[in-house]
Formats: C-alpha cells, sequence, structure tokens
C-alpha cells in the first residue's frame, strides 16, 4: 500500500506558518507587557524582532530536518547527541549573527552609534543559551512526530501483513473445497453409470455448469446471498437427479437478505452434509430446508433436513467432516468471534446446521475498505 509524503512547497508553507504564529504571540505578549511596565517600546519594534528572531529558524529549518534525518537515536544514541550539540552550537552562533545584522541595521536607524561587534557581544549574551534551547526544542519536536509516523506506519504494514496472511489461508480453505466438493460428485455420477445412464450423462452436463459457476469471480472470498442460492440451487438440481424423487428442497429466503455478503460456498458444505446424513440413509427420500432472515445487524442461514437426526450417543462434531470442519475455519477467519456454526437437532426431527455471521451488503464493505484505506494513509516527512 502507498504511503503519500508531504511535498516540499506544502512543508516550507507549513514551517512558516508555524513562525508566523510564534511572531505574533510573542509580538503581542512582549508588546502588552512592555506597555505594563509603562516602557515605550512599539509594536513596530517587537515585530521587527521577532519576526528576525523567528523567520531565521524558519530558514535555517531544512538544514535542522536534514541532520535530524541523517542522525537516528534509537541506532546510535551517543553520536547523534554529539551531532546535535555541535549543529545546535553552530546554528545557535549563526542565529545570534543574524539578530545582530539586524539590530546593526536598526542601530544605522536610529543613529545610536553602536557597531556589529558591540552589537552581537551583546546579543550574543541575552540570546545564545536561549538558541540552544529553542535548537533542542525544534528537533525534540521533530523526533516526536518521526517516531509518531513510524509506528503509524509499523502499524500499517502489519495490519496489510495480517490482511494478506489471512487472505492466503481463506484461499487455501477454498480451494480445499473444491476438490472434496467435485470429488463427492464424481461418485455421485459414478453410482449412476451403470444403473442410470441418462441420468449420469445429466449430472456431468450439470456438473460442467456448476463448476464453471464455482469458478466465476475465484479471488472473491464474498458474494450475496443471491449469488450463492443460484449455486445451491444447481448444486441441488444435480443430487435431484442422482436420488431421483427421493430429494424435495423448501426453500425459506428473507428478500431483505438476498444482497448480503456470505462467505462463497458457504451453504454447499451444509447441504451436502444434510444429503449425505440425513437424506442418503432414508428409504423414502426425505426433504431439505434452507432459510435465512435478518435480525438488527446480523444474518442467520440454515439447513435443515428430516434424517435421522443425531442419536443419544451421537454429537454434532462426529457429524462434522472436511466440508463443515473447513467452513468453522473460514468463518473464524472472515468474522472472527462475531459468528457462529452449530449443528443441532432439528424440532421436527433431523438436524439443523444453523450459521450466524454479521449482516453486511457489498455497499457497506466498500465504504469500510475506503475507511480502511483512508485511515493508514500516514504522512512522512
Amino acid at each position: 500500500m502507498p504511503v503519500p509524503t508531504i511535498s516540499l512547497w506544502k512543508k516550507g508553507r507549513l514551517v512558516v506558518a508555524v513562525a508566523t504564529v510564534l511572531v505574533l504571540f510573542f509580538v503581542t505578549k512582549d508588546t502588552f507587557h512592555q506597555h505594563a511596565l509603562g516602557l515605550r517600546i512599539t509594536w513596530g519594534k517587537n515585530f521587527w524582532w521577532k519576526a528576525m528572531e523567528w523567520y531565521a529558524w524558519a530558514l535555517m529549518s531544512p538544514a535542522i530536518f536534514t541532520v535530524c534525518r541523517r542522525s537516528d537515536f534509537s541506532a546510535r544514541p551517543w553520536p547523534t547527541v554529539a551531532i546535535h550539540l555541535g549543529c545546535g552550537a553552530i546554528l545557535s552562533l549563526l542565529h545570534c549573527c543574524v539578530l545582530t545584522t539586524g539590530a546593526l541595521i536598526e542601530a544605522r536607524v536610529i543613529q545610536s552609534g553602536l557597531n556589529w561587534p558591540e552589537l552581537f557581544k551583546y546579543i550574543f549574551s541575552n540570546h545564545f543559551h536561549e538558541d540552544v534551547l529553542t535548537y533542542a526544542a525544534i528537533i525534540s519536536l521533530w523526533y516526536a512526530l518521526d517516531y509518531h509516523d513510524r509506528f503509524r506506519e509499523r502499524e500499517t504494514r502489519a495490519f496489510v501483513l495480517e490482511a494478506r496472511l489471512t487472505q492466503a489461508r481463506l484461499h487455501t480453505l477454498k480451494m480445499q473445497l473444491h476438490p472434496h466438493f467435485l470429488f463427492n460428485t464424481l461418485n455421485g455420477i459414478a453410482a449412476l453409470t451403470h444403473g442410470n445412464p441418462k441420468g449420469a450423462n445429466r449430472m456431468l452436463a450439470k456438473l460442467s455448469d456448476l463448476l464453471r459457476m464455482s469458478l466465476e469471480d475465484e479471488g472473491a472470498q464474498e458474494v450475496s446471498l443471491r449469488s450463492e442460492l443460484e449455486f445451491i440451487r444447481r448444486y441441488l438440481e444435480l443430487e435431484q437427479i442422482r436420488f431421483d424423487d427421493r430429494l424435495t428442497v423448501n426453500l425459506e429466503i428473507a428478500p431483505n437478505t438476498l444482497n448480503a455478503l456470505v462467505p462463497k460456498l458457504v451453504l454447499q458444505p451444509l447441504v451436502e452434509n444434510a444429503i449425505r446424513h440425513g437424506i442418503a440413509p432414508l428409504s423414502a427420500g426425505g426433504q431439505i430446508h434452507v432459510q435465512s432472515y435478518r435480525t438488527e445487524d446480523t444474518l442467520h442461514l440454515s439447513v435443515t433436513d428430516n434424517g435421522p437426526g443425531l442419536c443419544e450417543s451421537d454429537d454434532a462434531p462426529s457429524r462434522a467432516g472436511v466440508g463443515l470442519t473447513n467452513t468453522r475455519a473460514r468463518l473464524a477467519e472472515l468474522y472472527g468471534t462475531a459468528q457462529q456454526l452449530e449443528l443441532k437437532r432439528a424440532q421436527t426431527g433431523g438436524v439443523a446446521a444453523e450459521i450466524t455471521i454479521p449482516f453486511r451488503t457489498s455497499d457497506a464493505l466498500k465504504l469500510s475498505k475506503e475507511v480502511a484505506y483512508e485511515d493508514s494513509h500516514i504522512d512522512r516527512r
């Protein structure tokens, strides 16, 4: 992710703006203080001196910032201290020279008769220590902002690396579903090859369409529930060929959930599990009920069968094969603790697989990514 930088022009304007604020602040403060003491010093005289003082620091700031960039306290603390002591002394002397030049101009205007050496001695005794402290304050502020930016940059890089790692894990988990799903479907086709060749041919044709759908938006981890239901509808058409009239499907989908985002292939393992453990053991066949609804900011998905259900000695994990284990891992990666996948005995018999995840739409996801991207932008000097 690119990290934008501030242009030199903007940096210069910022430094001048800060210097101007300091000039006006100290001019106002000194003028009021001097008038309170009864001193007859004009606002213009104060402005002349404070402008010289702070705009001189503004002009020297590029050199100061260059020294700061090339001297890292964390890597070389004592050499950096020595460098700044020398640089601070030199720039403080230079600052005194600038003030002396300004004082000489003022002396010539008012004809005080003072020369440059006399003025320098006076200004050095009054300003040098103050200038050293000012230099220390400038570099302290620079290092504080620099460390803050470095901290933000490390946060951003950690965020990006974590996101990439999560995407890689999700991609791996999703790719595991494809061979698992394909293997089980091909087994169903093989079972029909001798007893129902026409049915096997129909399954192969529909499997081709289904695989084409599964490869669409290959990089997407989430799709709309509408898209996921279309995939499930075609998958169930395959299974209905295999089970003939022994499998019926009932969809109860709330219209306000169709645009919700769900993990791609999230329902297929649930439906496959219901068919394998709930419908296949029944000689007369059975029914699968797929439901979705929303409560506030939560999306509820469920797949229920009317099969033999869980025995008293059985538990939900025993029915959780590769597909459900994989789905649990994907949900945890995508939503953390704000998700749940639960297998339980259905009220009408059989087993209900229920998923709860945060309700989000594609527009909300796009907005959250834009906000995250804006927050991760760091100004670096």
